[in-house]
């Protein structure tokens, strides 16, 4: 399958493609499917870092579409790592429905970064829903020595009950319903994490990571900078999907 334009940016930009291969599949709940690739050789190019993920293609009506998935669990020795999928209407939900040990996808590599912030945050502030759930994931293992206050935006029954990676010595998880596409969330944030930062001796102590629908995104990171004046090297803002 060809990539479209899309994928001939990507080549000028030095994306990296690969062809995965599907060696296992589990159905969480009616929610989640995760499913376990052999990486067609990525990982020994490439590395690992926390929040890792890799753009997949799709084909929908005819046409290459691509869509960001966080790695998870990478193993770099035997080359294989997972990826969980929500599930809800689309060509990546449909191609994951169907997914069996022997089906390849084709993926590319481009824009994954991570840098640890120094000094190391003593708590981290973390904003995210299902979409992101992988990256907080690694997020909270790849900064285990910090405490952390999650604010995680359902919408949908089984949201709370898909898998973070929580302990509850260190973890508080705040759940938000979604409601007025992510205007809920940016309320909550704005009436309960001015009081949590002033609470800091210094902006040293904390690192803020955002990662909900590029609108909720762009609203808090302007927020956080702007009003609440968190320096850019303590906030880290990703889009991690378009709402309709």
């Amino acid at each position: 399958m060809g990539h479209g334009w899309e994928g001939a940016v990507l080549k000028l930009l030095r994306g990296k493609d690969f062809t995965f291969t599907v060696t296992d599949t589990e159905a969480v709940n009616d929610r989640l499917r995760r499913i376990r690739l052999s990486d067609g050789g990525m990982l020994a190019v490439t590395g690992t870092h926390p929040t890792m993920w890799v753009r997949l293609w799709f084909e929908r009506a005819g046409k290459p579409h691509q869509r960001g998935y966080t790695l998870v669990d990478p193993d770099p020795e035997k080359g294989t790592f997972g990826l969980e999928f929500v599930l809800h209407p689309g060509p990546a939900s449909d191609w994951a429905r169907a997914a069996r040990p022997g089906d390849t996808i084709e993926a590319t590599v481009h824009g994954t970064e991570f840098t640890r912030p120094e000094p190391a945050p003593a708590h981290l502030y973390v904003i995210g829903d299902p979409a992101s759930l992988p990256a907080i994931n690694s997020l909270l293992d790849e900064l285990g020595e910090a405490s952390a206050t999650i604010w995680y935006e359902t919408s949908h029954p089984l949201d709370e009950r898909l898998p973070m990676r929580l302990d509850p010595a260190r973890h508080q998880l705040r759940t938000v319903l979604r409601r007025d596409k992510g205007a809920g969330l940016v309320e909550e944030i704005r009436s309960t994490l001015p009081d949590l930062l002033r609470s800091h001796r210094s902006t040293d102590e904390y690192y803020v990571w955002v990662a909900c629908d590029t609108v909720t995104t762009r609203s808090l990171a302007t927020y956080l900078r702007k009003e609440l004046s968190v320096p850019k090297p303590r906030v880290k803002a990703l889009g991690y999907w378009r709402p309709a």
